[in-house]
């Protein structure tokens, strides 16, 4: 069973972001040869082909590099470095015209654009998962300034930095996002008051990223059991849900982490919830002679995201991939003020690792991300760049504005050196996505609840 879970998600994966890629070369192909550019290769990867076969004069190929496609067309600008020595025995081709260039290169990102509409119309039909785990906090450290303000487990964060919250989920990429370390957070006492606070935030141990110093109300569970370590001796296990630790009943993972760095060389009873059935076992926290800290030697995570279906209209789901964009675009551009950097983006490890938790999970959070991507890889395509989409528009414009093509030579060396720099911030990213393993792995393991709705919808928002 656990190999066909494995051969599924990874048919899934490879099927899913190859049609990303896909269509977006096949715009590009499509309109080449409506204007009647020569067509010499159409391949989806990068660099040595796992196979390739040849039609209508046309190379296609699979490669092992999944970072990408591409169109061979030598009639435009190409890159040596990505796409691979053109055939110097070919007779000279007439050149293309400005307005063909701008069309083939346009029409790559406008199918990617397209394809992400038709994928937002299906979900809107059969419904989209949206996580509802509700923004109520469940610890705040007694110790901690939150403490002193008077925040305390069972209040709801209702905003942050003026952005309206309805989950957890809401909360941590409002925290992210946010241009500043002091976050201005609005509180509700259900029945009591609400509150603006002036709080600042912690960088999570997990995601390298800001958050605020509070814990969600869940139930920590455990994510990984390292060998050889008092969660191991003791008897835990992936996916244990942990109730209480030393007769103190826990409601979040920061609250449980405080309270083993306290005891190391204690035993105490541990209760857990493991297949819907409570166990009580004993674990005695080791001291880190580092940090001297007690430690169990586990990753532990918060329990269950919980989605609920809903009928979401396709411009609404667009809209909000926009949004999402431009705020990570805003975030990573006032890096000093949000943390956010270079560092924190995916590469294709990451971007391929978060598709498989997400068809692990549900088909149509694979389906919800798959719109993400393709919007994105629409707009990253149309950045005035040379060897990008956007970059050939430029020069076309550029050519039609003074009557000729840009010299040759020019062309050549700034592709190949812009070619380069892409390549070299694939591998820095792709390097990131792998020290982010132990996350991205965690994701895959993760469990869900989808909700079922009381009752049929009867439109979308």
């Amino acid at each position: 069973m656990w190999l066909l879970n494995i051969v599924y998600v990874v048919g899934a994966v490879i099927l899913l972001f190859g049609a990303a890629v896909f269509v977006h070369e096949y715009g590009h192909y499509w309109m080449a040869r409506r204007r009647g550019l020569k067509i010499e290769g159409f391949s989806i990867g990068f660099g040595p082909k796992i196979v390739s076969w040849m039609r209508d004069g046309v190379e296609w190929s699979w490669r092992w590099i999944p970072a990408g496609g591409f169109v061979k067309l030598p009639q435009m600008a190409t890159s040596d470095a990505l796409e691979g020595k053109a055939d110097e025995n070919s007779p000279p081709l007439p050149p293309a015209s400005p307005w063909s260039k701008i069309l083939v290169a346009f029409f790559g990102p406008l199918m990617n654009v397209l394809f992400g509409i038709a994928i937002a119309c299906l979900l809107w039909v059969v419904g989209i998962p949206v996580q509802v785990n509700p923004p109520i906090i469940g610890y705040v450290d007694p110790d901690s300034r939150e403490a002193r303000l008077g925040i305390q487990p069972g209040d709801q964060i209702v905003s942050v930095e003026g952005k309206p919250i309805s989950s957890w989920q809401e909360v941590q990429e409002a925290t992210i996002l946010a241009r500043s370390t002091n976050l201005t957070v609005v509180i509700a006492r259900v029945g009591q008051f609400t509150n603006t606070y002036e709080l600042n935030t912690v960088v999570s141990e997990a995601l390298g990223l800001k958050v605020l110093n509070l814990d969600p109300r869940d139930h920590p569970v455990i994510r990984r059991v390292l060998s050889g370590s008092a969660a191991e001796a003791a008897g835990l296990k992936a996916g244990d849900e942990i109730l209480s630790f030393a007769q103190v009943p826990l409601h979040g993972a920061d609250q449980f982490i405080k309270l083993v760095q306290k005891r190391p060389g204690e035993s105490h009873d541990i209760i857990i919830r493991r297949a819907g059935a409570r166990q009580t076992l004993q674990v005695t926290p080791r001291l880190d002679p580092g940090v001297k800290v007690g430690r169990i030697g586990a990753e532990i995570g918060t329990g269950k995201p919980v989605y609920r279906i809903e009928h979401i209209s396709p411009w609404t789901q667009i809209a909000s991939v926009l949004e999402r964009t431009i705020s990570t675009f805003s975030a990573l551009f006032h890096s000093k003020q949000t943390g956010v950097g270079l560092k924190d983006l995916s590469g294709p490890p990451g971007i391929l690792a978060i598709l498989a938790a997400y068809v692990n999970s549900d088909w149509r959070l694979a389906l919800s991300f798959l719109v993400l991507l393709n919007i994105n890889l629409a707009i990253i395509n149309l950045f005035p760049m040379p060897v990008l989409d956007g970059g050939h528009i430029v020069m076309a414009c550029v050519e039609r504005l003074f009557g000729r093509p840009l010299p040759g030579r020019l062309v050549e060396y700034t592709n190949t050196a812009f070619a380069m720099l892409l390549i070299g911030f694939m591998l820095y990213v792709s390097f990131n996505d792998v020290r982010r393993f132990s996350l991205f792995r965690s994701m895959f393991k993760q469990e869900v609840t989808i909700e079922k709705p009381e009752s049929a919808p009867d439109g979308g928002r």
